[in-house]
């Protein structure tokens, strides 16, 4: 009897993705791995999995991923003082041969090396290949209130998109390979740049025009004052809620990521508990979800 209703549980959740599966062909899904997802063995599999399930019923995902933890570790074995401002790692050349390193080379390879093991089709690049993400240097300013003017703090090879040339990325979607992008830029000086990787996610999201943008996280998603995930947010909602400080500290800027590329056309933006096992699955083929939903449409499907 047990095999019977397994089966029937397996219909009913092909018939729950059925109407996910049809709308989402054809469609671009980008999604920034990182946190727990890219630590632990199995949350790597089931990761991989799911890109490729996406893949093969005919979604197109981009794959963009960071590496801080294990940009650490290199640092630390190579005797390298790591500084940070504002959470940010103070990137001089030393550095950022590290970061190339690690998030062009090992990193980036491992990711692909997974997917492909899943049977999937991924190539790896950062955006110095093609100079598809072409940077400009981060500025950061602090203020005082003992200082007349802010300060400006030079925090070495750190970048922000200047811009995004898609063609690269178009080659590798319609020859069929699933893109994984480590998010480094390359300046008009030809110096490379170290950017965070859901500024990056997002603003490929803006330039493919991305039905989804996906960022996993360690949280279950963007919590109220009492600890209960928020979902179903509209823009101007989220707005509310940086106002009023239910969001703030380390989720601020990547809310404010996910807010920006749907402001800028992407469909909808998803803050994912990367933690949980096939969480890219749930949230894109369930009517639940296991993460925050934010859209600029109040009619928008709940997944």
């Amino acid at each position: 009897m047990s095999m019977i209703s397994d089966a029937s549980a397996i219909a009913q959740v092909l018939t729950e993705a059925l109407p996910y599966i049809q709308r989402f062909t054809n469609k671009t899904i980008v999604v920034k791995f990182g946190g727990n997802a890219m630590i632990d063995q199995a949350l790597q599999n089931s990761f991989a999995r799911d890109i490729v399930l996406m893949k093969i019923v005919g979604m197109n995902p981009i794959v963009v991923h960071g590496g801080g933890p294990q940009i650490g570790e290199l640092l630390t074995k190579l005797n390298i003082d790591s500084h940070f401002i504002d959470g940010m790692r103070v990137t001089d050349n030393a550095t950022m041969d590290v970061v190339e390193m690690v998030l062009g080379g090992s990193v980036n390879k491992q990711i692909v090396n997974l997917i492909n093991n899943n049977g999937g089709h991924a190539i790896g690049v950062t955006g110095k290949d093609g100079r598809f993400i072409r940077a400009k240097k981060m500025a950061v300013t602090r203020q005082t209130p003992d200082m007349k003017a802010p300060e400006i703090i030079d925090i070495g090879q750190v970048g922000e998109v200047a811009s995004i040339d898609r063609s690269v990325i178009d080659l590798l979607v319609q020859g069929d390979f699933i893109p994984v992008i480590a998010p480094i830029g390359v300046g008009d000086d030809g110096q490379s740049y170290n950017i965070n990787a859901d500024l990056v996610a997002g603003k490929i999201a803006e330039v493919m025009q991305a039905e989804k943008l996906m960022l996993l996280t360690n949280v279950s998603g963007l919590q109220d004052k009492q600890g209960d995930v928020l979902t179903g947010l509209t823009t101007a909602r989220v707005d509310e809620l940086i106002s009023d400080g239910t969001i703030y500290g380390g989720m601020l800027p990547k809310i404010q990521c996910a807010l920006d590329a749907v402001k800028s056309g992407v469909a909808s933006a998803h803050i994912v508990d990367g933690r949980v096992p096939h969480a890219v699955l749930l949230e894109i083929f369930t009517d639940a979800g296991v993460g925050t939903l934010i859209t600029d449409n109040h009619s928008h499907i709940a997944s």
